[in-house]
């Protein structure tokens, strides 16, 4: 005896797809992006890598302003020769807020003397916007942003009052290797 096979045909529609979990994700994360988006900020320094002796000969002598980062101090160089240093000075001593330990006070790079020379450059170089930062290789990164951040401005009191001006020195920053 045959077997008959019966095969059976469904006529069933496919189920439509349930996207709603889909949709009360989507509700929640796009106004949290559009939220933390409004603040994340990217800071953006252009810096100029210094170039080699150019193939043209200048027709004048150009000021170069050089600010040295050492193990020991700070310089300023006009490309020749050191013309003024800064050695490494006693910072505060800090206190540890959980123990109210006061540790020793390190030293610190001399930055307000630095910043007070740059001033005297300024005045006498008023058009002059570039500077070149050379570190030594021990030196840590955020001595290099502390040293850019004189460079670039400082803040002056204004005649007697207590009102404070940003103004910018050097803002055109290039960054080397000391020799």
């Amino acid at each position: 005896m045959a077997r008959r096979r019966h095969y059976r045909r469904t006529d069933k529609e496919t189920p439509e797809m349930d996207i709603t979990t889909f949709l009360n994700l989507m509700v929640v994360l796009v106004p949290f992006l559009l939220i933390t988006a409004v603040f994340s900020r990217v800071t953006i320094l252009e810096l100029n890598l210094p170039t080699a002796a150019g193939s043209s000969a200048p027709t004048k002598i150009k000021l170069t302003i050089e600010v040295i980062v050492r193990e020991k101090g700070l310089e300023i160089g006009n490309g020749r020769r050191v013309i003024a240093r800064f050695p490494k000075v006693t910072g505060t001593p800090e206190v540890d807020a959980e123990t109210g330990v006061v540790s020793e006070a390190k030293m610190v790079y001399d930055l307000k003397s630095l910043t007070e020379y740059l001033l005297k450059i300024k005045a006498n170089y008023p058009d002059k916007t570039d500077v070149t930062v050379l570190m030594e290789p021990e030196i840590e990164y955020d001595y290099l942003i502390d040293v850019m951040d004189v460079v670039r401005s400082a803040e002056v009191k204004q005649g007697e009052t207590d009102e404070v001006q940003k103004i910018a020195l050097f803002p055109d920053i290039s960054i080397g290797d000391a020799p």
